[in-house]
């Protein structure tokens, strides 16, 4: 995948998964992954704290929780979480997000357990 030239198709790089909560790589710029994942139910809060996110509702809507606001995320849309803020993604129905964020960021930031993914897949 790195240094290859080749388009990416979002939607069929979606079809090819069905697991929640667990980020894969589909491509990189410069130190930069860009990653898709399946999300459903509510994640735990958390944040980065070196690292800013990029979030884009590919499909459905993304419910995202700040420790004083509440922002929904629509299909279309894109929120950008800066370091060290405090969130909560929440996914009452199926969401597809793309997310863009430096190489290596843990999916659960600051906090360790189940959900986090040590090692992503490439697809």
């Amino acid at each position: 995948m790195d240094g290859e030239m080749t388009k990416i198709n979002v939607a069929a790089k979606l079809d090819s998964f069905s697991d929640h909560w667990s980020p894969k790589v589909i491509g990189r710029v410069n130190d930069t992954e860009i990653k898709l994942a399946k999300l459903q139910g509510e994640f735990m809060w958390h944040h980065h704290e070196a690292e800013d996110e990029l979030f884009l509702v590919v499909k459905g809507r993304l419910l995202l929780q700040f420790r004083d606001r509440e922002e929904w995320i629509e299909e279309g849309e894109l929120i950008i979480v800066p370091r060290g803020v405090e969130h909560r993604p929440v996914a009452h129905e199926e969401v597809h997000v793309l997310f863009v964020e430096p190489a290596g960021t843990l999916n659960t930031g600051n906090v360790r357990n189940e959900r986090t993914v040590d090692t992503l897949d490439r697809i």
